[in-house]
């Protein structure tokens, strides 16, 4: 994991990013709210954009997300769904020059992939701290794992890299799902969808925070402006 400082000038380049993403909402429809520092941005721009008369639902893709949108009035759809999304906007901790991503930092990946494969359209907004030409060379992979045998699910995941059960206040990390993590150290990743494929395969994994070829759009900000990356062209600068 490469820990990137939360200076002003970060803070706004998430900000821009996010506002970004925003111009792109519907003017009804409903929309994925992902989770995280960046997507907690957009989250704010959705409720604005209600609030002008926007027509909008959302579906969130964690219980920090969905406590915000509720603080904000944004009506939200049940858990149960299926739902058919217009819009997904969420961050990620990682981006490779092919548009791959690993999420899970906070731990919501297994909800964000779900809520990712129900929508028409995924956009995806960072800072440029979180670009790299190949996943796994910033972050480690996390791996949401069930309760029961996790021990042992840990020791077979130690075949493709170096494994820690995340901890919070000294205690194991238990994701809104009720699971645990673990996090991989897997290094440069050369293909991502065989690595998930493979980490699939373990007895005990529940899901990944390998987003492969999940990725429409990517939205970039940085201290020079804010730039979108399509899956096959660079679209100019705002």
């Amino acid at each position: 994991m490469d820990p990137v400082r939360c200076s002003k000038d970060l803070i706004d380049a998430r900000r821009q990013a996010a506002l970004a993403g925003v111009e792109l909402l519907p003017d009804i429809g409903i929309v994925g709210l992902g989770t995280g520092a960046t997507a907690a941005f957009f989250i704010e721009g959705v409720a604005r954009a209600l609030a002008q008369g926007k027509k909008l639902t959302g579906v969130a893709t964690s219980e920090m997300s969905r406590k915000q949108a509720l603080d904000l009035n944004i009506p939200l759809l049940q858990d149960d769904g299926p739902w058919d999304i217009d819009l997904c906007v969420d961050g990620a901790d990682e981006v490779s020059d092919d548009l791959d991503l690993i999420k899970g930092g906070g731990g919501s990946h297994l909800r964000e992939k779900i809520v990712n494969q129900s929508s028409r359209r995924n956009v995806i907004i960072v800072d440029e701290s979180k670009l790299s030409p190949r996943l796994g060379q910033r972050w480690h992979v996390p791996v949401e794992v069930v309760m029961f045998g996790h021990g042992a699910t840990a020791r077979m995941l130690r075949q493709f890299g170096e494994v820690t059960l995340r901890l919070h206040n000294g205690a194991p990390w238990r994701t809104d799902n009720g699971n645990l993590l673990c996090d991989v150290k897997v290094g440069p990743v050369h293909d991502p969808a065989h690595l998930d494929a493979e980490l699939h395969r373990v007895p005990g994994v529940v899901e990944t925070g390998l987003f492969v070829g999940r990725t429409d759009l990517l939205i970039v900000g940085s201290t020079s402006g804010v730039r979108m990356v399509e899956r096959a062209r660079l679209v100019q600068p705002l």
